[in-house]
C-alpha cells in the first residue's frame, strides 16, 4: 500500500495571520515589508483597475469563484503579478499549484498534471500559476498544450517579457493575455501611505512622522514598481527608527532611482518608438526625454544615431536636405568622441530633426516599388541603354537605336523632353511634393527649369 504523496505546493492560508504582541515586528522580523504588505483582496490590489476593477470581465469571473479559461498576466516587475495570483488562489473553488518556471522542468511539470488528474476525477480543477512563464522552452511549452486544452490544468501565467514574442503560437490560442501596467505614483502613494499606516502588517506600530514629500518622493524613484517603493519605505523606517522622523532629505537618500531599460526586450523598443515618434511630431522636448532615457539606460549611441540617419531622410527628406548631413556629421563626432562627450552630438542630432520642418515625400521609393511588383518591371527604352560596341564586333552587337539619348546639357535649362520610363508605364506618377520647408521651393524650380514638363498621369496612390 502506497502512502499518498501530498501536493506539491500548499495552497495559501485564506485565514489572515493573528495580529502581533505589542512590542514585536508584524509577521515575523524575516519577512520585508513588500512581501508582508502584499493585497489579500482585490479590492487592495492598487492600479489595475483596467484589469481587475469593479464590473471587469476578469474581476466577475473571480468572484464567481471561477476561472474557465487560462490567462496570462503580463506586466513589469512590482506591477502586481504574482500578487494577483495570490488573490485568485484565495478566490477560486480548486487546487492552486505555483512553479516558477526558472527552477522547474518536464519532470515537476509531470507530477503537477498526474496530481491534476487525480484531482479532477474527485471533481476539483487545478490552476497551475507559472511564474516567469517565458522561461519555458518551446518543447516545455508544447508539453502543456494538451493539458490547458482538454481542462486538466487552468494556467495562469505570470511574465515581464512580451507573450507574444517568448510564447508559442499554440500556447497564447488556448490563454487569454492581460497586461497589467506599471504602477502611477497616485497608485504607489496609497501603497505607501497604506503601509505607513498598517499596525497589523505594515510599520503602523513604529509610530513614524512621515512628510508627504518623503512619500512622493519614495513613489517616484520606484518608477512604478511597488516592491521597490516598499523597500526603500522599509529602509528609510529602519534609518528614522521607532518614534522617528521621515523627512523628504532621508527619502532622498534611501532612494534609488534605477534605470528601468533593457537594451533587447520590450523597455528598448518602447523607448525607441517613444524616441522616434516624438522626433518626427516635432517635439523638442519629448525627444530629448526619451533620449535621456535610453542613454541613462546604457543604449548603444550608434544605434541611435543610426535610426535619427533613418528619419533624416523618411521623416524630414527634403523639406531639409541638410539634415542627413548633420545627422551624419553627429554619428562621425560621437564615434571620435565617445561618452560622455558624445551625449552633446545626440541631442544636437536630436534637436535639429525635431525642430526641422517635416517631409515624407521619399515614400515616393516604395511606391514605385509596390507599381513594379504589381505591373511589372517593363523594357528599358532602347535610347536608355548602354551602347558600346566593342572593336572588331560589328555586326554583332545590335544597330544603334533609331531615337538617340539626347544629353541634357546639350540643351537650354539643362534638360530636354524625353521618355525615361518603359512605354509600358509612361504616364507613371509616384512623386508627390510636401508643401514644407525647402521642398516647395526645390520643385518649383524643377518645374521652371523643366518648363513644367512631366509625364502626364495620375499620381500612384500611398501605400
Amino acid at each position: 500500500m502506497t502512502t499518498p504523496q501530498p501536493p506539491l505546493f500548499e495552497l495559501p492560508s485564506r485565514r489572515h495571520p493573528p495580529r502581533p504582541p505589542a512590542g514585536e515586528h508584524p509577521r515575523g522580523a524575516g519577512e520585508p515589508l513588500a512581501v508582508r504588505m502584499r493585497p489579500r483582496t482585490l479590492d487592495e490590489l492598487v492600479g489595475q483597475e483596467a484589469v481587475v476593477g469593479p464590473g471587469t470581465p476578469l474581476r466577475r469571473l473571480l468572484e464567481q469563484g471561477r476561472l474557465p479559461h487560462s490567462i496570462i498576466l503580463w506586466g513589469p516587475p512590482g506591477s502586481g503579478k504574482t500578487s494577483l495570483a495570490a488573490i485568485m488562489a484565495r478566490c477560486l473553488r480548486g487546487r492552486f499549484v505555483s512553479m516558477s518556471a526558472v527552477l522547474a522542468g518536464l519532470p515537476q511539470l509531470r507530477r503537477v498534471v498526474e496530481q491534476a488528474r487525480r484531482a479532477r476525477q474527485e471533481g476539483q480543477v487545478t490552476i497551475l500559476f507559472l511564474d516567469e512563464i517565458h522561461r519555458f522552452n518551446r518543447t516545455q511549452q508544447d508539453a502543456l498544450l494538451p493539458h490547458v486544452e482538454d481542462g486538466t490544468l487552468v494556467l495562469v501565467g505570470a511574465t515581464t517579457e512580451n507573450p507574444f514574442f517568448h510564447l508559442t503560437g499554440p500556447l497564447l490560442s488556448r490563454a487569454r493575455v492581460f497586461r497589467l501596467a506599471a504602477l502611477s505614483q497616485e497608485a504607489l502613494c496609497s501603497l505607501l501611505w497604506r503601509a505607513v499606516r498598517d499596525e497589523e502588517r505594515g510599520l503602523g506600530r513604529l509610530a513614524l512622522t512621515v512628510e508627504p514629500e518623503a512619500v512622493a518622493c519614495l513613489a517616484a524613484a520606484a518608477e512604478g514598481d511597488a516592491r521597490r517603493a516598499l523597500n526603500a519605505l522599509e529602509m528609510a523606517a529602519q534609518l528614522a527608527g521607532p518614534g522617528g522622523h521621515l523627512d523628504a532629505r532621508l527619502a532622498r537618500q534611501v532612494a534609488q532611482r534605477s534605470a528601468r531599460y533593457d537594451r533587447d526586450r520590450d523597455e528598448h523598443y518602447d523607448t525607441i518608438s517613444a524616441f522616434i515618434k516624438s522626433v518626427r511630431g516635432s517635439d523638442p522636448d519629448a525627444a530629448l526625454f526619451w533620449l535621456a532615457r535610453m542613454v541613462r539606460g546604457g543604449e548603444d549611441p550608434r544605434f541611435i544615431l543610426r535610426r535619427l540617419l533613418i528619419l533624416a531622410a523618411e521623416d524630414v527628406g527634403l523639406a531639409d536636405p541638410r539634415a542627413v548631413q548633420v545627422v551624419a556629421a553627429c554619428a562621425y563626432a560621437a564615434e571620435w568622441v565617445g561618452l560622455p562627450e558624445a551625449q552633446y552630438h545626440l541631442a544636437l542630432a536630436t534637436l535639429y530633426l525635431a525642430l526641422a520642418p517635416k517631409s515624407n515625400s521619399t515614400q515616393a521609393y516604395f511606391r514605385a516599388l509596390e507599381h513594379i511588383e504589381r505591373e511589372g518591371q517593363g523594357t528599358v527604352p532602347e535610347h536608355l541603354r548602354e551602347f558600346h560596341p566593342p572593336a572588331g564586333t560589328q555586326g554583332v552587337y545590335p544597330p544603334a537605336p533609331p531615337e538617340p539619348y539626347l544629353y541634357p546639357h546639350d540643351f537650354p535649362g539643362h534638360w530636354v523632353a524625353q521618355a525615361y520610363l518603359p512605354a509600358e508605364h509612361q504616364g507613371l506618377r509616384v512623386y508627390v511634393p510636401s508643401d514644407q520647408g525647402e521642398e516647395p521651393a526645390l520643385y518649383e524650380r524643377h518645374l521652371r527649369r523643366t518648363g513644367g514638363g512631366r509625364s502626364a498621369g495620375p499620381a500612384a496612390g500611398p501605400l
